[in-house]
């Protein structure tokens, strides 16, 4: 596929570096000269230098005959812009753009053909809010995933001492709960990945990937660690467009507390938010994380725009007490370094973004796809299509369709049934079908399992 990136900076960066060791051929535009050639020495892609929006530079970049566009810039502006140019005079037939201003948003018909032509709009802070949001809902969880509109889900937990299941092998979880149907769709152990057979025996400190129904989540977690109990007290560092957003999804649910330097945003804070308790200062003041009860909160976000501002805030809170603490952090190469010690857990914006984005990048009906463990591997929701002739997986057992290596299938949503996968499980047409890639060079192998044959039409 041949794809333009619009962007060089680190939601560009890293998609170029997803996409780019997928054998597509790639395309990245920007005005920084030293961006592109750090990217040009590291990747196998072209670089161009210039404005985005540019008909010129996107000529010299292949829009003749460009596949798709992402524009993922600094400027909402500029990605509209390209999109237009883009649509007006390459016709080309897919673009995406990163839209941040919640203004451009919320107005009905804008991004329409005739209007501004988007084809997808990502909004980071959107994307980010909802991660946050389920990670709130189940305490205790490093990750959550929804599948077919939440029916399914896929949650990552750590084995601790204590865990029912932890120092007993995976064939036991059914003696366990009988009643429950689950899969342990992959295991991490310092940093490596475990493809689970029944035999294998879950650690302490393992990262636990399982995929259940939405409802069996609890019971399921309940397994390998105790159950943390359900968040009340919320205290968000950072009124900025993911604080507030954040607590206008949970305000109604929670006591939230947003911490906010800027007195005129502030002022905006306290007109938009209902409940929600809006203080003027700085989430690294001591005196004021004191006064507001620190101690007494279950969780502290760090939200704000500045790394080392929200690193050492959570730092902070948690030796003041916090339960737990969750920070944002913009520079992954950060977020390794930081994670499971006192910070609880480490958010990747552009992580949580690029997962979006390759949805629309993957070959065959493919709904979802997600970035797992920083992007060491991914989950994917691809939909069967075609009947037995058509079709690699329609009408086979899981045991017998040839899966690559380091993949696993980990359930099925037919209709508004959740199937758990087992070796005798059929798929039939229409199912979605829930994989796990532990290594993301065979990602086109699994593509092309879903494609549908020409016999079928």
């Amino acid at each position: 596929m041949k794809i333009i990136i619009l962007g060089a900076g680190q939601v560009g960066g890293t998609l170029a570096e997803h996409l780019a060791s997928e054998s597509n051929d790639i395309t990245v535009v920007d005005t920084d000269a030293e961006r592109l050639r750090n990217l040009g020495d590291r990747l196998d892609i072209r670089t161009v230098q210039g404005r985005a929006s540019f008909p010129t530079v996107l000529r010299q970049a292949g829009a003749d005959d460009a596949d798709m566009l992402v524009a993922v810039t600094n400027s909402d502006e500029t990605n509209m812009v390209a999109c237009q140019v883009a649509h007006t005079l390459f016709h080309t037939p897919t673009k995406i753009a990163r839209v941040r201003e919640a203004a451009y948003l919320t107005r009905a018909g804008l991004f329409d053909n005739d209007a501004i032509p988007v084809d997808v709009l990502i909004s980071p802070e959107q994307v980010v809010t909802h991660y946050i949001k389920r990670l709130i809902e189940i305490p205790g969880a490093l990750q959550v995933i929804d599948f077919a509109d939440g029916k399914a889900q896929l949650v990552a937990v750590k084995a601790y001492y204590g865990g029912p299941l932890v120092g007993q092998q995976l064939r036991q979880l059914r003696e366990h709960m009988p009643n429950v149907e689950t899969r342990v769709a992959a295991i991490f152990r310092r940093d490596r990945p475990i493809l689970p057979q029944g035999d294998t025996v879950i650690e302490a400190d393992d990262e636990v990937f399982f995929i259940a129904a939405k409802a069996n989540i609890r019971a399921v977690m309940s397994e390998m660690r105790r159950l943390d109990e359900t968040y009340k007290r919320i205290v968000i560092a950072g009124g900025g467009q993911i604080g507030e957003r954040l607590a206008e999804a949970i305000e109604s649910r929670y006591q939230v507390k947003i911490i906010e330097m800027s007195p005129a945003r502030c002022r905006h804070l306290s007109d938009t938010l209902d409940s929600t308790v809006v203080l003027q200062g700085s989430a690294s003041d001591r005196d004021l994380l004191m006064e507001e009860n620190i101690a007494d909160a279950d969780i502290f976000l760090a939200l704000t725009n500045d790394d080392e501002a929200n690193i050492m805030s959570s730092l902070l809170a948690k030796r003041l007490g916090a339960k737990k603490v969750m920070t944002i952090i913009n520079n992954p190469a950060y977020v390794d370094l930081i994670q499971g010690g006192d910070i609880d857990i480490a958010i990747s914006p552009q992580l949580a973004t690029i997962g979006t984005l390759l949805t629309h990048v993957r070959r065959g009906d493919i709904v979802s796809v997600h970035s797992l463990r920083r992007g060491a591997a991914e989950a994917i929701e691809a939909i069967a299509h075609g009947d037995s002739k058509s079709s690699k997986v329609i009408g086979k057992a899981i045991r017998d369709i040839g899966l690559p290596p380091g993949t696993t299938i980990g359930a099925i949503i037919r209709d508004e049934e959740v199937i758990i996968a087992h070796d005798d499980t059929v798929i039939a047409t229409g199912d979605h079908v829930i994989l796990f890639l532990v290594d993301k060079k065979h990602i086109r192998d699994v593509e092309k399992l879903f494609h549908v044959g020409l016999s079928f039409f």
